[in-house]
């Protein structure tokens, strides 16, 4: 409790050093295994990204996913019963962009299957060339905002701090897709715009800890004698509680927006981007403090000046234990 008043009055002195040194190995694990599950697994990609056809029919509420299984002839459709309070339930298939042209035929079954006229079948189709073209944006749009933010980042403060911020966004985009690829999560546009939204997030929350390190390096009355990872903790320290409390009042609408744009008003695109921005905030917000800091911390540790400094006080040290 005393180190919670402590941090909520900003007058904490947590030593990050061992716990970055925890905290570290299971980043980078959590990392790589994203990695993999992003390499065996893929991404659910919606049809805006990979083309094809969504087929909608109205079915009454005892119908079952196993029993539109059985009546469709593609057995690798995806299919989800849906009840929305306006419209009823209904049954949602969605194919490859190689079934579209028997779409009649999946008109058909299921206007049989739902024991309606195929006028009553809803049909949204995407072709192929259109879905490269939109996974084709949306790569150049992510490699863009890489450039531009290590340009920014190397030219306003330094080249190493811009490659501790990248490290970090890396970090949080392979959970992300991760969590995405285990929990089968479908990726919509707007999953890449909410993407793109946290990257800022975790961008800005690492500039302000980025920030009031080069501050107190400006101070003539903090010296750096103890070394640059105390200095680091030092700033930690001082932007600890404005982190928290930048992401608990950033949370709080994202929290609502899916809990009632999603869960309770039934908004597929809504429930898409307020998930990952739920994440995603998360992440930033622990990635800035947990991986940025120590990733600017091993950087600055190897720059010359400052190994050479840290050998003087490591022998310095030994000196003084000796002398006891």
């Amino acid at each position: 409790m005393k180190t919670l008043r402590a941090i909520f009055a900003g007058r904490s002195k947590i030593e990050f050093a061992p716990i970055w040194k925890r905290t570290l190995p299971v980043s980078l694990t959590a990392a790589g295994i994203s990695l993999l599950l992003l390499v065996f697994l893929g991404l659910r990609l919606s049809i805006d990204f990979e083309g094809g056809g969504i087929f909608e029919v109205p079915v009454s509420d005892s119908v079952t996913v196993e029993d539109a299984r059985g009546a469709l002839s593609d057995p690798t459709a995806r299919i989800q019963l849906v009840r929305d309070p306006d419209r009823g339930a209904f049954i949602r298939v969605q194919t490859g962009s190689d079934a579209l042209a028997r779409s009649s035929e999946v008109v058909q079954e299921l206007a049989d299957f739902g024991g309606v006229t195929t006028d009553s079948v809803s049909i949204n189709e995407v072709g192929p060339t259109w879905g490269d073209q939109i996974t084709g944006k949306a790569v150049r749009a992510l490699a863009f905002f890489f450039v531009v933010v290590a340009i920014y980042l190397a030219w306003r403060l330094e080249w190493r701090m811009a490659v501790g911020a990248l490290i970090a966004v890396v970090h949080d985009l392979l959970i992300i897709t991760g969590i995405y690829a285990i929990a089968r999560f479908e990726v919509s546009p707007a999953t890449v715009i909410a993407l793109l939204t946290i990257m800022g997030y975790s961008l800005y929350d690492t500039v302000v800890v980025y920030d009031k390190i080069l501050e107190r390096q400006k101070d003539e009355r903090i010296a750096l004698h103890d070394g640059y990872t105390a200095h680091v903790s030092g700033a930690m320290n001082q932007v600890l509680m404005r982190s928290i409390n930048t992401t608990i009042t950033t949370l709080l609408p994202v929290v609502s927006m899916l809990v009632i744009g999603a869960v309770l008003l039934g908004g597929a695109t809504l429930r898409d981007f307020a998930l990952a921005l739920f994440i995603g905030l998360i992440l930033g917000t622990y990635s800035s403090i947990f991986v940025a800091a120590p990733s600017l911390v091993w950087l600055k540790e190897r720059q010359p000046d400052i190994a050479a400094e840290r050998k003087v006080r490591e022998k310095r040290q030994a000196r003084k234990t000796r002398g006891r």
